[in-house]
């Protein structure tokens, strides 16, 4: 389908080029659709300037601005791939995924320079920005730069993104994002939640995140409304936005932790949350006494189900459906498909636990460079995503369990085996496992298992500092559990779940 694939931001400044297409939180820049269109087009000229081309990588290391929406549509134009780094991992992560990604270039928030100044690897291009439109190395590149004003010609299968997720090896992948993936992604998002011209979107989850960038500031873009993005998660601030009418926000993704944030800030009770539309709980299921909090205040919290695997874009419970079920993460996407999965690949009964499969259109080709963990995730075209779940008779999705041992933290996916090799650099720990507890606060939290050697000691405040310098702050462990030994089966594996029915921090 030669020509498919159509510049959003292109299109939007021809039919809407006064429509406000971007508003940034707290500092005020905002740009019509005319002006994102120019400066898109800049911004690609520097790129293609610098030697950017088809296929290669631009990395963005930076917190929430319109600059990084920016960037990435630039990217885009010029038919290169954008390369979304987590702000929050350490130097010594960040270089593991920058010498498997190699970019060309790497455009960084001023903010995060001692992070920058500490990697070791080598980038062709490094160019940092403020995130605030500030009189910096990048806004003059592209102020001087000559626009490209027209998309390379790009077909559905041309990767557009790469997002790294973190592996179960400790390792992380880097997901392969398609032209038409988003493409697809956009078109579900507009079916089933409500996305059109009239919305304006607020982003306070990082645009790292496929959560921050799909739901829902791509689809605003895309349906020529208004993408609100907030540099960081400021609940009284959040509050202040939900409240002004001539913002008018309409669509909001949460995680649990955001929403306990905002339902414990004092302004609370004075804000008023009547324009919102659709309010999107991601990330982990949501307690059904804060899903019925929020509705007391005229907020319907719809439980959504995705991964960066599929775009955000698996599943979502309607808003009309809400009340009845509770727990649920609804029903698949107009071009998503669902099965439930047993053991032996074949279909689960209604009510019948399974691994989670999906395909279709929004579901990665492969992960970058992993043909060993290609073989794994796929069975034909079906993605398999580790997460366990059933689906009732009326084709509800609930999700279960996790296959694998990952848990959730503040909307963070944290893999214990990451941490569980970090501890096993302290010579007293015989032998660790890192499981996910229940935490008021983040939803879970870690909590680091260990057996010691015979004789050693150590206390819990020197395991933890060990990780503090070596691990992001979202993946630390908050406790510290030591047993005589760790319960494992017949062949040798941790027993996790025994672990999670015995273990109490």
């Amino acid at each position: 389908m030669q020509g498919m694939i159509i510049d959003w931001i292109a299109h939007n400044a021809l039919n809407l080029p006064n429509k406000t297409a971007t508003i940034e939180l707290p500092s005020g820049r905002r740009e019509t659709y005319a002006q994102m269109h120019d400066r898109v087009g800049r911004i690609a000229g520097w790129l293609q300037a610098l030697g950017v081309g088809r296929g290669d990588r631009v990395g963005v290391l930076a917190l929430n601005s319109i600059d990084t929406m920016d960037i990435i549509f630039a990217t885009w134009r010029i038919g290169a791939v954008h390369l979304a780094l987590n702000f929050r991992l350490t130097p010594t992560e960040l270089d593991y995924i920058i010498g498997n990604a190699e970019p060309k270039v790497l455009i960084s928030d001023v903010e995060l320079a001692e992070t920058v100044g500490a990697l070791t690897v080598s980038i062709e291009h490094m160019v940092e920005m403020d995130g605030l439109g500030g009189d910096t190395d990048f806004e003059a590149r592209t102020r001087e730069a000559t626009p490209v004003t027209e998309m390379l010609e790009l077909e559905p299968e041309d990767q557009c993104m790469l997002m790294y997720s973190s592996g179960t090896t400790g390792l992380p992948k880097g997901v392969i994002i398609t032209c038409g993936m988003m493409l697809w992604a956009q078109v579900n998002a507009g079916a089933a939640m409500g996305c059109t011209q009239d919305m304006v979107s607020l982003a306070v989850m990082p645009l790292f995140h496929i959560g921050g960038l799909q739901v829902f500031t791509c689809p605003a873009l895309f349906a020529g409304g208004t993408a609100v993005t907030m540099r960081t998660f400021d609940p009284g601030a959040t509050l202040d936005a939900f409240s002004d009418k001539e913002l008018g926000v309409t669509h909001f993704l949460g995680v649990p932790a955001i929403f306990n944030a905002l339902r414990d800030h004092p302004k609370n009770p004075q804000s008023d949350f009547s324009g919102l539309h659709t309010v999107i709980a991601g990330a982990e299921a949501v307690p059904a006494s804060l899903v019925n909090w929020w509705a007391e205040r005229g907020v319907v919290i719809q439980e959504g189900y995705g991964m960066t695997e599929n775009v955000a874009s698996c599943c979502i419970l309607g808003r009309d459906d809400v009340t009845d079920h509770i727990g649920s993460a609804g029903k698949a996407l107009r071009h998503t498909q669902i099965r439930i999965a047993r053991e032996d690949g074949t279909e689960a009964d209604p009510g019948e636990s399974g691994e989670i499969w999906c395909r279709g259109p929004v579901v990665t080709p492969g992960y970058w460079r992993r043909g060993d963990v290609d073989e794994e995730t796929f069975v034909d075209d079906w993605l398999r995503t580790g997460d366990i779940g059933s689906r009732d008779a009326e084709g509800f999705i609930y999700i279960e369990d996790r296959l694998k041992d990952m848990y959730i933290s503040g909307g963070e996916n944290v893999y214990p085996a990451e941490i569980e090799n970090i501890l096993y650099e302290l010579k007293e720990i015989r032998e660790v496992a890192v499981i996910g507890v229940p935490d008021e606060r983040w939803g879970e939290s870690g909590c680091a298992v260990v057996a010691l050697k015979e004789g050693a000691e150590i206390s819990p405040e020197a395991i933890l500092e060990h990780c503090r310098p070596r691990l992001a702050r979202f993946k630390h462990p908050n406790h510290v559990v030591f047993v005589d030994e760790l319960p494992r089966n017949a062949t040798g594996k941790v027993l996790k779940f025994e672990l999670r029915k015995t273990i109490k921090p």
